[in-house]
């Protein structure tokens, strides 16, 4: 059967039918892209004798136009009609903040009717945790500022209800963001209902002091994601020099998961990932550690 020369209740092929299609028939949103580029950089230490202690920092910038002109917002733009969502990804972090060639994932959709003042705006968000000793960041395009933001992730409260199908967590979380000059809050109500096999999660910002749009929901389900991708891939190792001591890898599973770990469990945890070196740290002040490096084999063993 020729596809090309089926018809459909009106007797049109799929040519006649594109021939005639108005596509003004149907309203079409806006579609935005938002990246949340993640780091974890050394803190200036006291002691130098221990090691530096390590922040979990977020990429933002601060808007020259309006809405929500002077809030801080991720770096993000509109897809224009030539180009795919990825590359406007690229396109708007570079003009927005200097960064190129970076790897991002795609994290959310985010399609709440009123979630941009302007007009109807689905954004598509992207995430990707870097190494910022290689990137210069610089604010432009409709940016007037672009910094990096100490993250700080805390859950306020938690209660779980059992109804006689249902299962509701609940949880309130307070997200801060701060620098040498600004900081930045909010509290975030999630409900993660369950009934059966099929499950329903939903955002709700109670507070928002600095952040523009809704990224402050975007902020807290990526920072989930990236601690659940921590936990269970290889991606802190995009932090790491070539060669490393197990202590400071250690020191970015911490950062990152906001938590701290024990030191067998989790060596144990990456011994598959890391390769053990005939090297040492030669850092005065410090006994010496040894060194060693990314296994990129380490999936296959």
């Amino acid at each position: 059967m020729n596809i090309e020369q089926l018809r459909d209740k009106q007797g049109l092929t799929e040519v006649e039918f594109l021939q005639k299609y108005d596509a003004s028939i149907y309203q079409r949103p806006s579609v935005t892209v938002d990246m949340l580029i993640f780091t974890v950089v050394d803190e200036e230490k006291e002691n130098y004798r221990k090691l530096s202690e390590k922040s979990l920092k977020l990429l933002m910038v601060k808007r020259g136009v309006h809405p929500y002109i002077g809030q801080w917002a991720l770096p993000g733009g509109f897809v224009t009609e030539n180009e795919s969502i990825d590359e406007a990804a690229l396109r708007e972090l570079k003009t927005e903040t200097n960064i190129d060639d970076v790897y991002m994932e795609q994290l959310y959709t985010w399609g709440d009717v009123n979630r941009d003042p302007r007009t109807r705006v689905i954004s598509c968000s992207y995430m990707a945790l870097v190494d910022c000793r290689s990137l210069e960041v610089k604010a432009g395009d409709d940016a007037d500022d672009a910094r990096w933001f100490n993250v700080r992730y805390s859950v306020l409260e938690e209660k779980k209800t059992m109804l006689e199908k249902d299962l509701i967590f609940e949880k309130v979380v307070k997200i801060t963001l701060s620098n040498d000059e600004d900081i930045l809050e909010a509290i975030i109500k999630v409900i993660e209902k369950y009934s059966g096999k099929t499950a329903r999660v939903e955002r709700e910002v109670i507070v928002s002091n600095g952040i523009a749009f809704d990224h402050a929901e975007m902020i807290q389900y990526a920072v989930e994601r990236l601690r659940n991708k921590v936990e269970y891939t290889d991606i802190a190792f995009n932090l790491m020099p070539e060669l490393f001591t197990l202590s400071e890898l250690q020191q970015v599973y911490e950062v990152t998961l906001g938590k701290e770990l024990l030191s067998a469990a989790f060596r144990r945890k990456i011994a598959d990932m890391v390769m053990e070196t005939n090297q040492f740290t030669k850092d005065a002040g410090h006994r010496p550690a040894k060194l060693f490096r990314f296994n990129p084999n380490w999936r296959y063993l």
